[in-house]
């Protein structure tokens, strides 16, 4: 399977990211970049890795891929519709775990941790739904694409 060699955030148009957000972001890129499944099932699509440039354009989540060499390989849209809720519910959890951190106990932190990734689970499996057809990834890499969401969408 191909991989993502390069990813880049088109946050242009966007408010400035908050430092934890930006943390967030580096975080998500670098773990993509050490271990990713990225394909392109498609019919006489090139092979990978592939560079990819995320982006919210007209309010949609825009993914254009090129080749190592600058070659187009892929560009697709997708609704922001079906990560709208997710998103939000996301970063609901995401306050509360980092307001329990300060707080309360590890056993009370651990509870939120887990409805955390439970959230963080359901955006990859909406995003591989919506990436059917178009682009094969794993589902560790559906986790951190939809981290690089969730930083697009802050702005969006």
């Amino acid at each position: 399977m191909s991989t993502l060699c390069e990813v880049t955030i088109d946050d242009s148009g966007l408010p400035t990211p908050t430092p934890e957000i930006e943390q967030e972001r580096k975080v998500a890129i670098f773990d993509l970049l050490e271990d990713n499944s990225f394909a392109l099932p498609q019919d006489g699509a090139p092979d990978g890795p592939y560079k990819l440039d995320l982006s919210i354009r007209e309010r949609r989540l825009v993914f254009e891929l090129d080749t190592e060499n600058g070659q187009r390989a892929a560009e697709f849209h997708l609704s922001l519709g079906p990560f709208r809720q997710v998103v939000k519910d996301y970063f609901q959890i995401c306050e509360s775990y980092f307001d329990a951190v300060k707080k309360l106990p590890p056993s009370q932190i651990e509870t939120i941790d887990m409805a955390r990734r439970g959230i963080h689970n359901e955006g990859a499996r909406v995003l591989e739904e919506r990436l059917e057809g178009k682009a094969e990834i794993d589902n560790d890499t559906a986790r951190r694409l939809f981290t690089l969401i969730c930083v697009l969408h802050f702005g969006g």
